[in-house]
């Protein structure tokens, strides 16, 4: 991953919130959280950058941190046996890498910004720390992580985003 811890840009997890109350995509995040429950969220994830062009999930490396999308677009690549390449993008509100993180399995596409980009990132470790310390909201999280998920499982060209 080449998304960049933010030194300079200043992140507000209010920001996250608001992309996804505002997504109306097929594939956005139905977390609904308080306000003091979004900030305890907050420090458990890492805000990143990423400039339009950069790499943000490789096909086939395994990693289980999922990306959420604060701003910007990002592109999902996958490339088949038959070397078909398919695509799809997925923008603000929405998440990246909940395949991995469900299944412990290597990243199935190649993703790039398609344009600059704000994230907020977690890693198992800091999950399991969530769900230790505030369970109610871990659970949130994973029941709103599963629904991108089945949404994408159920809908063919969104099938590709499931990183």
């Amino acid at each position: 991953m080449n998304a960049q811890p933010s030194a300079s840009a200043r992140f507000d997890i209010q920001g996250l919130a608001h992309a996804m109350r505002a997504s109306n995509a097929l594939d956005a995040m139905p977390l609904n959280l308080k306000d003091n429950q979004w900030a305890t969220l907050a420090h458990h994830l890492q805000p990143a950058v990423l400039q339009q062009g950069q790499v943000l999930l490789e096909q086939g490396v395994k990693d289980r941190t999922v990306y959420f999308v604060e701003s910007g677009s990002l592109t999902v690549h996958y490339e088949d046996a038959r070397d078909r390449v398919r695509i799809a993008v997925v923008g603000a509100g929405s998440l990246l890498g909940e395949g991995a993180f469900f299944s412990h399995l290597p990243r199935s596409a190649t993703v790039h910004a398609g344009s600059d980009c704000r994230l907020w990132c977690l890693t198992p470790l800091r999950f399991r720390e969530l769900a230790t310390r505030h369970p109610e909201i871990a659970l949130e999280l994973t029941v709103a992580m599963s629904a991108v998920l089945a949404r994408r499982m159920y809908n063919r060209p969104k099938r590709v985003a499931v990183t």
